[in-house]
């Protein structure tokens, strides 16, 4: 297994195209996710030069085992440089390690604060935890 690191750098993979990293996330984001559509929003923004961000995934031969994608925000100071939008891990991977050496390769990468938002209930909680995330803030939204 090795991880790739994609940025508007090395712009997207030739074989993990975003159509597919978003298909994988979709797929293995569970209830936690959103439809392929804004996934791929999201990853437009990764290789956008005037914004920019990175995707890591964790890769077998062919197979996409696990993916996570920050954007950065451009507000250093203020708010986090980056923010964790999607982390997920192939469900026939999981318990093995594979989503902290994600978080892992993600936190290396990242210049700067790095901010995510987590349900209460997901079970990666814990993970984002023991890594040194704290709960600082309670998110609220105003959706129209």
């Amino acid at each position: 297994m090795e991880y790739i690191v994609l940025d508007p750098t090395t712009g997207p993979h030739t074989a993990h195209t975003n159509d597919r990293i978003a298909r994988f996330l979709e797929d293995h984001l569970d209830r936690f996710g959103d439809r392929k559509e804004d996934i791929l929003k999201c990853l437009a923004y990764v290789f956008d030069e005037r914004r920019g961000g990175f995707v890591v995934i964790a890769v077998e031969g062919d197979a996409i085992l696990g993916a996570v994608v920050v954007n950065e925000t451009g507000m250093g100071g203020y708010i986090p440089e980056n923010i964790l939008v999607y982390i997920a891990v192939d469900r026939k991977q999981r318990g093995r390690g594979l989503g902290k050496g994600l978080m892992m390769a993600a936190m290396e990468k990242a210049t700067g604060a790095i901010a995510l938002h987590v349900e209460p209930d997901n079970p990666a909680k814990k993970l984002y935890e023991a890594l040194g995330f704290t709960n600082k803030y309670l998110e609220m939204r105003l959706h129209r």
